[in-house]
């Protein structure tokens, strides 16, 4: 898939993910903002109710969703045999986008009411999504190949540049504006506090002011237009690449720590949800068929 196409790819899951919101809220939002003992009486209570013909469907569809988008990825990144269908990157992006809709629409097939065993299931499924979006955040931030397959220590290190060579070879920048861009590279990220994510932020920021101090550098040079996006390129690449090299370690531990909490509320939305959808059955509730 090209740039451009998968650039498209991902900007369709958002539309349609932001557009069934906005249809639902648009559709049900005078019937969701009745109180529950009211609702009964609200013109669209058989049309939204969980049993009702769109509520009822609504749950079905989106369980349906959260289903393929969780054993599709698994087993796209499980079984060898289906590795020829497309890169895992993308399988992972569309299980985002399967397990971002299907919960929105089972949360309006609850018609935002949750209780009994069902309530288990909804909150495992929203525990699920928030760990979800964690979890991207963790995956993003290690390095991978093209294929979506995690890269160790020594091939992370494989991806840098001569930053030095490249710098006096490929542009016309001056050596004193070389060596000054060369040192800020070379920035090593220090232990700023115990806690991760006070230490994530600040070195975000050290990266943020190594990167305008870099610009001043380069705009006092006066080089061209062309040349300035190559350096600012380049030095972006670096600065990245030796911030991921540096919490490699904590990224893949927090990753490996990320599984244990996410997979058991997986495994619990689905069982719940399973038994929810036979006590449904066997209750004779039927949807349009």
């Amino acid at each position: 898939m090209s740039k451009a196409g998968h650039t498209l790819f991902i900007l369709t899951m958002v539309a349609v993910v932001v557009s069934v919101a906005f249809i639902l809220i648009k559709v049900g939002f005078s019937f969701y903002e009745v109180p529950l003992t009211e609702r009964f009486f609200h013109p669209d209570y058989k049309l939204l109710k969980p049993s009702g013909s769109m509520g009822h469907g609504l749950g079905i569809i989106g369980s349906g969703l959260m289903v393929i988008g969780v054993v599709a990825y698994m087993f796209r990144k499980r079984f060898r045999i289906f590795s020829r269908f497309g890169l895992l990157k993308y399988w992972l992006e569309f299980h985002i986008f399967l397990c971002t809709l299907g919960p929105i629409l089972v949360l309006f097939h609850t018609s935002f009411k949750f209780g009994g065993v069902v309530a288990i299931s909804f909150w495992s499924m929203v525990a699920v999504f928030l760990s979800g979006i964690i979890g991207r955040f963790i995956y993003i931030q290690i390095p991978r190949s093209a294929e979506g397959r995690e890269l160790s220590l020594s091939e992370v290190k494989n991806l840098k540049t001569d930053v030095e060579s490249t710098l006096i070879e490929n542009t016309n920048l001056d050596k004193a504006s070389s060596d000054q861009i060369l040192e800020l590279t070379k920035r090593k990220v220090g232990i700023y506090h115990r806690n991760f994510f006070i230490s994530f932020f600040k070195t975000y920021a050290d990266d943020r002011n190594a990167l305008r101090k870099a610009k001043e550098i380069i705009n006092k040079s006066h080089v061209s237009r062309i040349e300035y996006k190559r350096v600012i390129r380049l030095f972006k690449n670096e600065i990245s690449l030796n911030r991921k090299i540096d919490r490699l370690n904590t990224m893949q531990n927090l990753l490996k720590y990320w599984h244990v909490a996410h997979l058991p509320f997986a495994f619990i939305m689905l069982i719940v949800m399973i038994v929810h959808v036979v006590i449904t059955i066997l209750f004779g509730y039927r949807w349009i068929f």
